[in-house]
């Protein structure tokens, strides 16, 4: 089975657009084939909170209790290591928060699922679609 890991703007998307097209693509490929990280969790309620929106903040609630949300693990911490080390000796390093769901989504096997492709390209070996183009 193929597994997905939903990065922040897909479930920004999500909370703006519980029916929309990421729901859709969701009910196709099967709850259980995704999922998204703590790392993508915390900075979901980082913006909810600095919006200070009740009703966004309700929204996202219910889409992370939906979702099986990954904690940050061994080997996601080998996997950050070594591609840190890799985008930097290149000089192309990303987000600090993009690199640890990368780490995430290549040690855990997944195709991370982004509307940023251009950031997570620079990650060799990283399977990425982009649900909303």
């Amino acid at each position: 089975m193929t597994r997905y890991l939903l990065d922040t703007n897909i479930l920004s998307d999500l909370v703006r657009h519980p029916q929309g097209q990421i729901a859709q693509r969701i009910a196709r490929v099967g709850e259980g084939a995704i999922c998204t990280s703590i790392i993508v969790a915390a900075e979901l309620r980082f913006g909810a909170a600095k919006r200070r929106s009740e009703r966004l903040t309700v929204q996202l609630e219910r889409i992370l209790a939906a979702l099986d949300v990954q904690a940050f693990d061994a080997p996601a911490d080998l996997a950050y290591g070594r591609l840190r080390v890799q985008l930097e000796a290149v000089g192309s390093p990303i987000g600090g928060n993009d690199m640890l769901i990368a780490a995430h989504a290549l040690s855990t096997g997944r195709i991370i699922v982004t509307d940023n492709q251009r950031e997570f390209e620079r990650v060799a070996d990283l399977q990425i679609e982009n649900w909303l183009r």
